[in-house]
């Protein structure tokens, strides 16, 4: 018969823990005592002592946790999709080879700090097993770890507040006359900033001025440093089920990478699809960040350190050197160099930048708790405030040019007014140079998306200049949104008549008859009020002309002759845009049964 007891308590304002004994002797009517403001928890040969300074330990067992970021995780944890946990056994290490050896020294201590810093940001467990059949503390962790390792690697229940099913888990691949003792420690504060934030970004899938400047008064209510703040905010996003799928492949192409020891063209161009695509469903840079920091080797690395690292690198460590002179050691061409940096890393998927901003924002953290003086914490949130208002427009921009249906309403117009007179401030023509030029040698840059970047860009220039006003510039990007979704109404509409019912559409007789039944059936279902622009169909037909041409002239010559030169100059011509050329390459190879990593190599040249 097993049974559980259960201990719930706060060490204080941050730290709450359950203690779990479950199993065959788990029935004994006490399994701790508490001297002073210490609890110890106990088993013969075991124990786990809980104290405002921290936890300690001495006997088997070990800690498991949610892999996050700054959860260091292996590559042979990470390329395996199902596992989720990190698992530290006591006293165990690798040799030279690699092997994992097993030692009779498994005391420890860990801060309360460090646990929550190396280990989750808000959920962490420790456990030991009591067995009578074994006193031997090596070859006691040696079976625990036969016994208990999938399942502590795996599980989904670290997250979870009642442990009984955790222990279920666990009993079931222990002896009958085991019990195992289980504490989960939590750290409320981060709990509560992961809980809001969730609320916030699940709603919208992005998060607006209002919400972030919630989300920063929250955390320095609660005294949550940036760093942290970073860690629970990639996870949450991590978590969004929209997300998924497009970080999962990029993970498993810089897995390949990874084994291979560098990125090959493919590989880069396979990468640079994804990250656009990741713009067009809005999911946040920060999620490829955290995988690229994981995965990166010397291999992969440059010989020489990129120039726009090495300016920011001294940038930010003169910031801390100089922190009493920072009016004179920092000025307006040092923030622009900054934020052309951050904009060149971005570009390049080079996220040693972040790496540093992150250091830089635990240094200066440190530096004030050691007694620094304000100003330089004051000063590197000046810097902070302009990458949160790049960021912003960067993503409202991006969203614009690739997202079909998104539009830009009165609040964002206005916050982008505000960016685009900071970074003028800074230096004239800068907010152009970040925000447009980049975006306009995209070559995933569809028709709409150009026509857009132009009147946001003219309108914002015409606002300034007291020549239009926010709700007209707002109507303006509704209007020619409203273009768009009917233009791709009726290609979708055109298309599937031409696949079924016309066999021709050449002449105008033909496409005034397939205007006219498409028209008729729109009204039928009342998704059409309006007739439609002859010259908007006319421009439908060219582009359905266009397709069919590479597609039945063009792309199997291409194929066949591994014609680069032919598919590039119908890229740069034709008018359509690559995620369009790239669709019929893919409907076309799906078809004829070729072998798809002759579609990667037309892609990557």
């Amino acid at each position: 018969m097993n049974t559980e007891l259960r201990l719930h308590g706060h060490i204080d304002d941050s730290i709450e823990f359950f203690a779990t004994a479950a199993g065959a002797d788990s029935s004994r009517p006490q399994f701790y005592q508490q001297t002073g403001d210490v609890l110890r928890f106990f088993a013969p040969g075991n124990e786990f002592l809980l104290s405002p300074r921290g936890v300690s330990h001495r006997g088997n067992g070990g800690s498991f946790c949610e892999y996050m970021f700054g959860v260091e995780q292996p590559l042979t944890d990470l390329a395996k999709a199902d596992i989720r946990n990190r698992l530290i056994l006591y006293g165990t290490s690798y040799d030279s080879d690699n092997r994992l050896i097993f030692s009779n020294k498994t005391e420890g201590a860990h801060s309360f700090n460090r646990l929550f810093l190396d280990g989750h940001a808000i959920y962490n467990t420790f456990f030991f097993v009591h067995d009578t059949s074994n006193s031997n503390i090596k070859e006691q962790q040696s079976q625990i770890l036969q016994a208990l390792g999938k399942t502590c690697k795996r599980t989904l229940e670290l997250s979870a507040i009642d442990d009984s099913r955790l222990c279920a888990e666990l009993l079931e691949r222990l002896p009958k006359t085991a019990s195992i003792y289980l504490f989960r420690l939590i750290h409320k504060k981060h709990r509560s900033y992961q809980e809001r934030f969730r609320e916030l970004y699940f709603e919208n899938h992005n998060l607006g001025v209002e919400a972030l400047t919630e989300l920063d008064t929250l955390a320095d209510t609660l005294v949550i440093d940036r760093y942290q703040q970073e860690r629970i905010r990639i996870d949450v996003m991590y978590q969004h089920r929209d997300n998924y799928r497009i970080v999962d492949e990029y993970k498993k192409v810089l897995i390949s990478c990874r084994q291979k020891g560098q990125i090959d063209q493919h590989a880069n161009a396979r990468l640079t699809r994804l990250k656009t695509l990741s713009v067009r469903q809005g999911i946040p840079t920060a999620l490829f960040m955290a995988l690229d920091e994981l995965l990166k080797t010397k291999e992969m690395e440059t010989p020489r350190e990129a120039p726009y690292i090495s300016d920011t690198r001294q940038i930010l460590q003169g910031l801390l050197l100089q922190e009493e002179r920072f009016e004179t050691s920092f000025d307006s061409n040092d923030m622009v160099m900054l934020l052309e940096a951050k904009q060149l890393a971005a570009k390049n998927r080079d996220h040693t930048f972040e790496h540093l901003l992150l250091e830089t924002g635990k240094i200066c953290d440190e530096k004030i708790r050691d007694g620094a003086d304000l100003l330089i914490l004051e000063n590197f949130s000046y810097i902070i405030t302009f990458f949160d208002r790049f960021d912003s427009s960067s993503q409202q921009v991006s969203q614009l040019a690739f997202m079909d249906g998104y539009c830009l309403n009165d609040e964002v117009i206005r916050s982008l007014l505000g960016s685009r007179e900071a970074f003028e401030t800074l230096q004239t023509g800068l907010f152009e140079k970040l925000f447009f030029t980049a975006i306009e040698e995209n070559d995933y840059l569809g028709r709409f998306g150009r026509r857009k970047l132009k009147l946001l860009r003219r309108g914002l220039e015409r606002i300034v200049a007291d020549q239009q006003s926010i709700p007209g510039l707002a109507g303006d990007l509704i209007q020619l949104n409203e273009e768009e979704r009917l233009y791709l109404l009726l290609l979708g509409q055109a298309k599937e008549k031409i696949r079924n019912s016309y066999s021709r559409y050449y002449t105008r007789k033909e496409q005034d008859e397939l205007l006219d039944e498409i028209s008729r059936e729109l009204y039928e279902k009342k998704i059409l009020e309006k007739d439609v622009p002859k010259a908007l169909f006319e421009d439908v037909v060219i582009h359905i002309k266009k397709e069919a041409i590479y597609l039945h002239n063009l792309l199997p010559q291409i194929v066949t002759d591994r014609d680069q030169g032919l598919r590039n100059d119908f890229l740069t011509n034709s008018g359509l845009d690559r995620f369009t050329i790239e669709e019929i390459e893919r409907e076309y190879f799906v078809r004829h049964d070729l072998d798809p990593n002759a579609l990667i190599q037309l892609r990557a040249g």
